[in-house]
């Protein structure tokens, strides 16, 4: 994994969440590169989802190491050689490593997300935000994935989450647009659609009283 080009030293800080998602894009990228070009992005992004959900939260004073600006790189680099080397792939060893050398590591689950949606997209899959009213078991997830890719005509990778506002529907969003089925929302418009009209009734009343 080389270091991605034109990124801040170290020592500055991400003092938005704009600023923290942009450099989890860039650093994704250089890991899903390195990945593909040794032929285990399966297994690399396998490992560092596991190491940013699954160990790391479970070692709060690592974590709070990795976070810490006050920890110079280089004794994060050799925490990371402690505690990973000889148990994940070279490939994501290296890519820890350049990420403590880089003071990154405080954002390694933005990264691995990063990661995930561009391998998605290098694969043909679109991202897919699925809202509905009550939780899916794991078929019925698949089976409505599956309906909607057919009627969008596209490959999705989905992300279910619930919300009791939806009444009876569901929501879907594919980039930047929404699909949306729900029944509440079909209720607003329709509630709006009648007082519409009744302005226009109204009016159409007041303009007949007004003529001769």
């Amino acid at each position: 994994m080389n270091p991605p080009p034109d990124m801040p030293p170290a020592a500055s800080r991400l003092p938005t969440d704009i600023g923290r998602l942009r450099l989890a894009k860039v650093y994704a990228q250089a890991v899903l590169d390195s990945a593909d070009a040794q032929g285990c992005r399966a297994e690399v992004l396998g490992e560092l989802t596991q190491i940013a959900h699954d160990v790391l939260p479970k070692a709060p004073a690592a974590q709070a190491v990795f976070a810490s600006p006050r920890i110079p790189a280089e004794e994060k680099s050799k925490i990371v050689e402690r505690l990973f080397a000889g148990k994940v792939l070279p490939t994501t060893l290296h890519s820890l490593h350049v990420l403590a050398e880089h003071d990154r590591l405080g954002i390694l689950g933005e990264i691995v997300a990063a990661a995930k949606r561009l391998a998605d997209e290098r694969d043909g899959r679109r991202q897919a935000e699925i809202t509905t009213a009550i939780p899916l078991d794991t078929a019925a997830q698949a089976s409505l994935t599956a309906d909607l890719a057919g009627a969008l005509g596209m490959s999705l990778a989905p992300t279910f989450t619930v919300d009791p506002n939806v009444i009876g529907g569901l929501i879907v969003r594919v980039g930047d647009t929404v699909y949306d089925q729900s029944i509440a929302t079909s209720l607003v418009r329709l509630g709006s659609r009648l007082k519409q009209r009744s302005i226009h009734e109204i009016q159409y009343r007041r303009d007949r009283l007004g003529t001769p």
